[in-house]
């Protein structure tokens, strides 16, 4: 049986956003809640899935090319709310304001390393808090928190990330990181 890894493309988060976010996880203490070890928070763009170990070097180039095309930019916090539908959500997430350099380097990354259609057209930049556990209902009342002053996201860079399942997180590792030009 051929090795295969679990990758995915996102950009690392800086120390300063971990803490605030940190911060301002009070009021969502909940047992339904799993939280995401602040060594795993990320902002995802593309999830690629598993892919046969040998394919490496062909996804680092694509990652590579399509970085080096893509100039940096920022994304400013719009809220932490449960998401991705507020009535049924799956977990608990910091959402950003959309952004047209965001979209297009998802779109460029999508078309380079999918292996069929993505499923949503219109990603949206988050950064992944909590998720819901599936043996414990759902709270009712959870907060939509806007930040007091505003918060941003600089993306300069997006890396190759590996995870590897694990209990009771995965472990995510940065396996090589490409500046963006």
């Amino acid at each position: 049986m051929q090795e295969t890894v679990r990758l995915f493309v996102a950009a690392a988060l800086p120390a300063a956003l971990k803490a605030y976010l940190a911060t301002q996880l009070q009021p969502y203490q909940q047992e339904a809640l799993r939280f995401v070890p602040e060594q795993n928070l990320h902002l995802t763009l593309f999830f690629i899935g598993n892919v046969p170990a040998g394919a490496l070097p062909d996804v680092k180039e694509k990652i590579r090319i399509a970085a080096a095309s893509h100039t940096a930019f920022e994304l400013a916090l719009h809220c932490l709310e449960p998401g991705p539908n507020p009535r049924s959500p799956r977990l608990l997430w910091a959402r950003f304001a959309q952004n047209s350099n965001f979209e297009e380097l998802n779109r460029h990354l999508t078309q380079q390393l999918a292996l069929q259609p993505p499923k949503q057209q219109n990603p949206v930049p988050h950064v992944t808090l909590a998720r819901f556990r599936k043996d414990k209902p759902l709270p009712t009342a959870l907060p939509t928190l806007l930040p007091e002053t505003p918060v941003q996201l600089p993306v300069n860079a997006v890396a190759l990330w590996q995870s590897e399942l694990a209990s009771p997180h995965p472990r995510y590792s940065i396996l090589e990181s490409y500046p963006l030009s």
